[in-house]
């Protein structure tokens, strides 16, 4: 049966080759879009999966970037419980390398500080050097900068050589490659010529790395330096108005914010018991807790919102205290997100080759109406022409899923290859095996309607019809 499948596709070679031709650039396509997302995975696992510090930044704020804190924090933060080391970092986007206007792919510079830095029991970035040396406390006050690899080959730029950095002269003391497209971006100096350079504000910092003691869990040291600063103004960080004007001119965000205050209110109100809440951000951690009060008397008198129990709210963060877990978990937001548009833009293909199989086989069904007829004639059963048919759409669906699989998984390596700064697609086995299985149940359900078409029909009628 399976070989008596494979000789018919050849009968009609044209129209076969079109609808596998339909269907492998469909899971191509499939295999290269789906591997801008397992790409993305493989990015932060490679670059989170080492790092075992912490990054108290602003609340709010989606990058140390884009983060502000009062320097004083620092000391503060060193005299939590299970805090090892605290290093303040000053971080800025470089516009200009080199006399190079910067865009894309992005580069920043990370003012350390290095008398801190230099007590890390481990430095990811000092621990994948892979020329010359790190920098240490001899480089304070110095302009010697660490570069990732990435701006060493783009630049041509090797150890003792000089760059130019936003106006500023520097020189390359060591090069470093942690292997990440998010991490192999930056450039590495004092804090101290980074304020200076770039006239940042000496009472600020950008964020804090702290790495904890032996033995401390990284989300109780998170919650313990969160409750630390608990109660105190908050100053969460809020994306530029693209309306026009400052923030809280935004016509926008005070509509939302009115929405929001109205919400919450009802809730109060309407809510005896609030459940734990959870703090995506801080990779769902407790940030609220429930206090239960007795039941007022039954003639109390007051208001419903004075007769209902409300929950005692934890008092808000001035900080947000992030591991790489936490860091991880919001590229997999963002990546959940992502997939949803991918599958709607694989379905729209898929579809295509979907109604391209059913046509060849709807067609091919129609043109051999009299061999079917003569084959049940002969004794075959429903079953027979049932099998036949899906065998014939199914080898469809196998050869294009394989040849799309292969087009897709050599498209990355290329672009990968093409574009290794940019770009870190990753089509992994089990996205090549499920393009293949996908597509060869996409074949065989392709060609059920022809085959139960066919299958229905009278020997004799078949025949009369031919």
């Amino acid at each position: 049966m399976f070989s008596f499948a494979f000789r018919n596709l050849f009968t009609r070679p044209v129209r076969s080759l079109l609808s596998l031709l339909g269907l492998t650039v469909a899971i191509a396509g499939m295999v290269g879009l789906f591997s801008v997302a397992e790409g993305l995975d493989a990015a932060v696992n490679d670059a989170f999966g080492e790092m075992d510090g912490l990054n108290v930044v602003q609340p709010g704020a989606p990058i140390p970037l884009f983060s502000t804190l009062p320097a004083a924090w620092g000391e503060e933060i060193a005299n939590v419980p299970g805090v090892r080391v605290v290093s303040a970092e000053v971080w800025q986007r470089i516009n200009v390398l080199n006399g190079k206007l910067i865009v894309s792919p992005p580069r920043f510079v990370c003012g350390a500080d290095l008398t801190t830095r230099s007590q890390l029991e481990y430095d990811l970035y000092a621990a994948t050097l892979k020329e010359g040396r790190f920098l240490n406390i001899e480089d304070i006050g110095t302009s010697n900068a660490v570069i990732s690899k990435a701006i060493a080959t783009e630049f041509e730029a090797q150890v003792g050589d000089s760059m130019t950095i936003n106006g500023a002269d520097a020189t390359i003391v060591g090069i470093y490659e942690t292997g990440s497209i998010l991490l192999d971006v930056a450039v590495f100096m004092d804090s101290g010529f980074v304020r200076d350079v770039t006239r940042f504000d000496p009472e600020t910092v950008s964020d804090f790395y702290v790495e904890a003691d032996a033995g401390v869990e990284p989300d109780q040291l998170a919650d313990r330096i969160e409750e630390h600063f608990q109660g105190r103004e908050a100053n969460p960080w809020r994306p530029p108005s693209m309306m026009g004007g400052g923030v809280d001119e935004n016509p926008l965000k005070t509509l939302f914010d009115s929405i929001d205050r109205a919400i919450k209110s009802v809730d109060g109100e309407l809510s005896a018991e609030v459940p734990e809440a959870r703090d995506v951000a801080s990779g769902g951690r407790k940030t609220a807790s429930i206090t239960d009060r007795p039941d007022p008397p039954a003639d109390a008198g007051g208001s419903l919102a004075d007769d209902i129990d409300l929950p005692s709210a934890r008092p808000e963060s001035a900080v947000e205290v992030r591991t790489a877990a936490d860091w991880a978990q919001q590229v997999e937001n963002l990546s959940a997100d992502l997939d949803l548009i991918l599958t709607i833009l694989t379905s729209i293909g898929l579809l295509i080759a979907l109604l391209s199989i059913i046509n060849t086989m709807l067609m091919s069904v129609t043109e051999r109406i009299i061999d079917f007829g003569i084959l049940k004639a002969n004794g075959w059963s429903k079953s027979d022409v049932l099998r036949l048919i899906t065998f014939e759409s199914g080898l469809l669906g196998f050869a294009g899923g394989a040849l799309g699989a292969a087009i897709g998984w050599g498209a990355t390596v290329a672009l990968n290859a093409s574009f290794p700064e940019r770009l870190h697609l990753y089509a992994s086995p089990k996205l090549l095996v499920f393009a293949v299985t996908f597509s060869t149940i996409l074949g065989v359900a392709a060609g059920l309607y022809p085959a139960l078409w066919a299958m229905r029909m009278m020997p004799m009628d078949a025949i009369r019809r031919g």
